[in-house]
């Protein structure tokens, strides 16, 4: 799951640093940065934000003032805050208006991933009265962060069509590109990062896009001229996808 973020301080330093966190964090996706609060709510009116880094000393409209306009946003459907400020007397304010957490400056890194672990947690706690609603609880399906190398790099997960684990790391498979992308991360947890919807794990060491699966047998299925035989513990959820065939 990835949430998608906003950053927001009128200190040119500060608003790096924070943005060099997102960046850094796998879960996180940086969608805009702003020095003022008045900019930064017209992209909250235009698309999903997920997750607000705010300043709250700001010259045009405070954090503060801010997260009350968000609160009474129409239908509930307003980004969690997390303050980010040099000053400790404000955390009084950040809780009566709900925010996740009080980061206080100068943080560094492990503290913010401490915070955006906790909005992180909210977020899959959600899902569920999201999805009981009627709303869409995921738009993090279309893309997936995986470090590559020395840098996050953004992957389309429809261009996806299989993953194969290599114990520590995984290999990636994508539509159109014969050579796959080498990534530092467990088969177990990219399982975790993809929809269950449109991935499933057939064996130990793959995983494979259900969109791109072209024929199927009680014990194997193929994509793109690759048969997959599926391992012992995963052919009762294989079976059930089966019989979606028959």
């Amino acid at each position: 799951m990835i949430l998608n973020c906003i950053a927001v301080d009128d200190e040119p330093l500060a608003l790096g640093l924070v943005c060099n966190f997102i960046e850094q964090t796998p879960f996180l996706h940086l969608a805009g940065r702003f020095s003022s609060g008045v900019k930064a709510l017209e992209m909250i009116h235009e698309q999903q934000i997920d997750l607000l880094f705010l300043d709250i000393q700001m010259p045009d409209l405070t954090g503060i003032q801010m997260a009350r306009m968000l609160d009474r946003q129409p239908g509930n459907n307003a980004p969690r805050v997390i303050f980010t400020t040099a000053f400790n007397n404000f955390a009084i304010e950040g809780y009566k208006v709900d925010a996740l957490d009080y980061l206080l400056k100068p943080f560094n890194y492990e503290e913010f991933l401490t915070a955006a672990n906790k909005a992180m947690a909210y977020a899959e706690l959600l899902k569920p009265a999201l999805a009981a609603a009627g709303q869409p609880a995921e738009h993090d399906e279309e893309y997936i962060f995986l470090k590559v190398e020395y840098q996050l790099v953004r992957i389309a997960t429809r261009d996806i069509v299989y993953i194969e684990g290599l114990k520590d790391y995984a290999k990636v498979y994508l539509e159109g590109n014969p050579k796959p992308i080498l990534t530092l991360i467990t088969l177990k947890a990219l399982e975790q990062k993809l929809s269950a919807k449109m991935f499933m794990r057939v064996h130990r060491s793959y995983i494979v896009s259900l969109d791109k699966v072209n024929s199927v047998t009680k014990s194997s299925l193929n994509l793109g001229g690759l048969s997959i035989t599926v391992g012992e513990q995963y052919k009762e959820a294989f079976g059930a996808y089966l019989s979606k065939w028959m």
